[in-house]
C-alpha cells in the first residue's frame, strides 16, 4: 500500500506530465493569476469547461482585469453571459468585481476567508482560488474531487450525504507543496481518468492503493441518492412584430430566474393546465394570434419547460417595460438560451 504522504508526489508528478491546457490556467509551478482563477470558476460551476472555454476568452477580450469588468454596465455582462445559464451568477460576478476594485484596490484577498467574504463566492469557490492563485493548501472539493475521494477509499454512503467525510478525506491528503497545481491534478485525474463510467484504471496513478478499485466497486462509486423526477411547467411564448421588422421583447425582474435578462415576452409557466384564453390575456400587446408549429422544450435546474410560439401583429405603442429590436439583429440581443430557442422556432416558421 502507498503511503498517504507520497501519493499526492505521485498525483503532481503525474500532472506534470498530462495537465490539461486550459485558457485559464497557468503552466505547472506557474503562479496563476487570481482574476483568471475566479473568472473560469465562476463560469464553471454547472457547465463543462468545454462550454466555459470561448466565454472565458470573450470575457477576457473585453474586461482584460477585475478593474475593467467592474465598470461594465450590468446589461452587457448579462448579454455576454448569455447561454451560461444560472443568470445570478453573472449579476453576482459583476457585484464581486466592484467590491474588489472599491474595497479591495482592485486585488483579490488572499486568503479563504477574505475570499469567502466576495459576492458570489462559496466555500469550493473560495479554496480554489486559494489554492490555485495563492498556492494556499486549501482543498476545493468539486464533483471530480468527490468521485476520486470515494474511489479511493472505497465510501458507499451515497451522496449528497456522504459530502461531509468525502471532504474531510480530501483535506488529509492536501499538500503544503504546490497546492494548486495539486488540486487541478485531481481535478484532472477525475475528468480524464477516474472518469463517471468506465474509468481508466490501468493508466491511473493512483491505481495501486485505490480501495474501490481492490474491491470491484471503483465504477458505482460515488453511490447517489434517487432524485425525485422534475415537474414540466407549460406557457405561451409570444412573438410580437411590427411594420419595421422588430421584434418586441422585454427584461425580466432583476430577481429570480433569468433575472435581469432580455426576454421574448410569454405567459407566466404553470405545472397546471391553463386555459388557452387566459394564458393569451398575459400577453403584453392585444392583437390576433396565430399558433405556429412546434413545440419549445428546455430543461432548467428544478423543472422541464414546455411552451407554445403564438405570433402577433403590434399596431399600436408598446408597453412600457418593453423595447423593439431588429429581427435581423436577433442573434446580437443577448438572449438566454431557452429564448434563443423561442426565437429559432419562430424563425423557422415566419
Amino acid at each position: 500500500m502507498t503511503a498517504p504522504a507520497s501519493l499526492p508526489a505521485l498525483l503532481l508528478d503525474w500532472y506534470d506530465r498530462h495537465h490539461r491546457r486550459l485558457p485559464w490556467r497557468s503552466a505547472p509551478g506557474e503562479t496563476a493569476d487570481p482574476y483568471h482563477v475566479w473568472l473560469s470558476e465562476i463560469m464553471l460551476q454547472q457547465t463543462t469547461v468545454a462550454a466555459v472555454g470561448p466565454y472565458f476568452t470573450r470575457f477576457l477580450d473585453r474586461w482584460p482585469s477585475v478593474t475593467a469588468l467592474a465598470g461594465a454596465p450590468i446589461e452587457d455582462v448579462l448579454a455576454e453571459w448569455a447561454g451560461l445559464g444560472y443568470y445570478a451568477r453573472a449579476r453576482n460576478l459583476h457585484k464581486c468585481a466592484i467590491v474588489v476594485r472599491d474595497e479591495h484596490g482592485g486585488r483579490f484577498p488572499g486568503t479563504e476567508d477574505g475570499l469567502r467574504d466576495l459576492p458570489g463566492i462559496g466555500p469550493y469557490t473560495a479554496a480554489a482560488i486559494a489554492a490555485i492563485a495563492f498556492d494556499i493548501p486549501a482543498t476545493p472539493v468539486d464533483g471530480n474531487f468527490e468521485r476520486v475521494m470515494a474511489r479511493m477509499h472505497a465510501v458507499e454512503t451515497p451522496l449528497p450525504d456522504a459530502k461531509p467525510e468525502l471532504k474531510a478525506l480530501a483535506a488529509t491528503l492536501t499538500p503544503g507543496h504546490r497546492p494548486g497545481d495539486y488540486a487541478q491534478a485531481v481535478m484532472d485525474l477525475g475528468a480524464t481518468i477516474c472518469t463517471p463510467r468506465k474509468p481508466k484504471c490501468l493508466t491511473c496513478p493512483w491505481s495501486a492503493p485505490c480501495a474501490g478499485r481492490i474491491a470491484g466497486i471503483a465504477e458505482e462509486l460515488p453511490k447517489k441518492k434517487k432524485k425525485a423526477p422534475k415537474p414540466t411547467r407549460k406557457g405561451i411564448a409570444f412573438w410580437i412584430t411590427n411594420g419595421r421588422g422588430e421584434i418586441l421583447l422585454r427584461r425580466r425582474p432583476p430577481r429570480g430566474l433569468l433575472g435581469g435578462m432580455v426576454e421574448i415576452p410569454s405567459s407566466e409557466w404553470r405545472e397546471e393546465e391553463q386555459p388557452l384564453n387566459r394564458a393569451l390575456a398575459e400577453a403584453p400587446v392585444r392583437t390576433e394570434w396565430v399558433k405556429l408549429p412546434g413545440l419549445v422544450r428546455h430543461t432548467f435546474t428544478h423543472f422541464h419547460l414546455e411552451l407554445e410560439v403564438y405570433r402577433g401583429r403590434a399596431t399600436g405603442s408598446k408597453p412600457a417595460d418593453c423595447f423593439w429590436h431588429p429581427v435581423e439583429k436577433i442573434g446580437d440581443a443577448g438572449l438566454p438560451s431557452v429564448m434563443a430557442k423561442i426565437a429559432k422556432n419562430a424563425l423557422r416558421h415566419t
